[in-house]
């Protein structure tokens, strides 16, 4: 079965950056899984596995406007420090969370004070470009109710 709009695509990848680093992999835990066509993945993945089947193996190098976006030197805020979530204690350069009213977003600490901090908004993966080892584990028709909330359930999906 190929991978078009309203499939549910369970999928292992290895992510590196330009240097060939490795960032982060699924090898060794559940695939992922997301509703292709629905806008659940970064654009240069969703592009590339398009027409795939369960069991290919593949590359796909991702420029930045296909991936997290370009960085934007300007995107950096003052937040109080009560709302940055994942530690007690912030240095600049660690990595923090904060809820906005578009959901939680991931910041990188710039500045912290006692009471307020300044915080990079682009997310740590913007103005690179990525490559993805994917391997396509599973591709199957989505139900009705994963078509309905836009997303995957079960597996490597979302839980209700």
């Amino acid at each position: 079965m190929k991978i078009t709009e309203n499939k549910v695509v369970q999928f292992h990848y290895t992510l590196k950056d330009e240097a060939g680093e490795q960032i982060e992999s699924s090898i060794g835990n559940d695939p992922l899984a997301y509703l292709h066509g629905h806008k659940n993945m970064i654009v240069g993945v969703e592009n590339a596995l398009n027409d795939k089947e369960a069991g290919e193996k593949f590359s796909v190098t991702v420029a930045p406007a296909e991936g997290y976006g370009e960085r934007d030197e300007n995107a950096v805020q003052r937040v109080p420090v009560k709302h940055l979530q994942g530690a007690k204690k912030w240095k600049p350069g660690m990595q923090a969370v904060v809820h906005t009213e578009q959901g939680a977003r991931q910041v990188t600490v710039l500045k912290a004070g006692r009471f307020m901090a300044d915080v990079d908004v682009n997310h740590p993966l913007a103005g690179k470009t990525l490559t993805f080892d994917l391997e396509v584990v599973d591709v199957r028709d989505a139900t009705e109710e994963e078509i309905s909330h836009g997303h995957a359930h079960g597996v490597g999906g979302h839980h209700h």
